[in-house]
């Protein structure tokens, strides 16, 4: 296993201490909002530099690019759910249900696609668009505003919900053109 899909692997291991840690918050523990914090901009650092080593020492690798994008799903979708039920670390500004719906939503949908893809064609090219990117992007930021108990949260949800759902029905064009192009 090359360095880059190691720090992918390392930020799945990761998710189950933001876990512990969000969950054993408290306003007497404010410490451990901190802690989460940290742990998940570790985590998003980690994973631009996965990204930058596999392309600079050649070593993109079929593991590599499955496991950078279900690294990145798991945590923010983990992130995204524990934020929403654990009310105590985002008291100030409780995420609206619509908001983790439409990312879970989102990715459950092409979880289901890409599986209907590789079974149907025995072959799967994972590729992030522009809008998916920027997805991610206004994901990340969105819970980092809401550990940080930033009052700019709120706005960003509905930046964030935006590029979520239409990066989800770019991905439904692509996949339905894809679909079409191969005739399953």
């Amino acid at each position: 296993m090359n360095l880059a899909n190691r720090f992918s692997l390392f930020r799945i291991i990761l998710i189950p201490l933001f876990v512990a840690v969000v969950l054993y918050y408290s306003p007497e523990k404010d410490y451990l909002r901190l802690w989460a914090l940290f742990i998940f901009v570790f985590s998003i650092v980690s994973d631009l530099l996965d990204g930058y080593i596999a392309r600079r020492s050649k070593q993109i690798t079929k593991l590599g690019t499955l496991l950078d994008p279900v690294a990145d799903k798991l945590l923010l979708n983990t992130a995204f759910i524990l934020l929403f039920l654990r009310k105590g670390l985002s008291a100030k500004f409780t995420i609206p249900l619509w908001l983790p719906l439409v990312v879970l939503s989102r990715d459950l949908l092409l979880v289901i696609g890409s599986l209907l893809i590789y079974l149907t064609q025995g072959k799967l090219e994972i590729k992030p668009t522009i809008l998916g990117k920027f997805s991610t992007f206004f994901q990340t930021i969105t819970i980092i505003l809401i550990i940080f108990h930033s009052p700019l949260v709120s706005y960003f949800w509905y930046i964030t919900g935006f590029f979520t759902l239409l990066s989800g029905l770019d991905y439904i064009w692509r996949g339905s053109k894809w679909i079409g192009a191969h005739e399953l």
